[in-house]
Formats: C-alpha cells, structure tokens, sequence
C-alpha cells in the first residue's frame, strides 16, 4: 500500500511563466499561471510546476560543496540537435564536452541543471 502519489515535480525561480515557457518549447505541452506558480501540462504525462522564490539563487554544478539539489533527465533521440534546440531557446552548457558520452548536462534559463540523455 502507498502512503501517497506524485503530485507534482516544482521548481523555485525567479520568472514561473518563462521558466515553464521555456520547458514547454523543450518538452512540449501548455502554460497555465501567474507571477507566482505557473503549471506545465505535457503531453507524455508528469508535468512541472514553477513557484516564484524571491532571492532565488541557482544551484552551482558542478560543486563538491554544494548540492545541485535535483536535475531533470530528458530523453532525447538525436542529442546534436536537441542541443541546438536548447542552446537556442537559452539554455548554457555545463558539461558537454565528451561528446562519446550518451548524456550532456546544460543549465535551464534560471540555472537549474538538466541533462540532455540518448539513452
């Protein structure tokens, strides 16, 4: 027996609508929200959700002192031009350098990590 479900994945930053905005060019979907919470409904079925967090501060990656709290895992079929999709609508690398890895690590427009994965 389960105690709960999963309600919903949140992520704290300083814009919930660009931040969803920018999910839901990466991942597909629809924006519903305000400047406080915003809600991100994807096609493939777990969403996200963005609250604002005054004095947000990004994680720092990669940082043995600090935690990178979480990061999001985004399976890809071609990781070159899921690359440039993400580049281009603001992502910023953070490890992408071994390019025989299956895997390549950026940081979201508020600077959460999330890995781009050809697995």
């Amino acid at each position: 027996m389960t105690v709960a479900k999963l309600g919903a994945v949140v992520l704290d930053c300083p814009d919930p609508r660009a931040l969803a905005g920018f999910y839901a060019e990466v991942l597909g979907g629809t924006v519903e929200g305000d400047d406080e919470w915003a809600d991100l409904a994807v096609p493939s079925g777990q969403g996200l959700s963005f609250q604002a967090a005054p004095g947000f501060v990004p994680p720092a990656w990669p940082a043995p002192e600090q935690s990178q709290q979480f990061h999001l895992d985004l399976t890809v079929a071609n990781l070159d031009a899921a690359e440039r999709s993400v580049l281009a609508l603001g992502a910023k690398p953070l490890d992408t350098d071994d390019r025989s890895r299956g895997w390549r690590v950026y940081a979201d427009p508020a600077g959460h990590p999330f890995c781009l994965c050809a697995c």
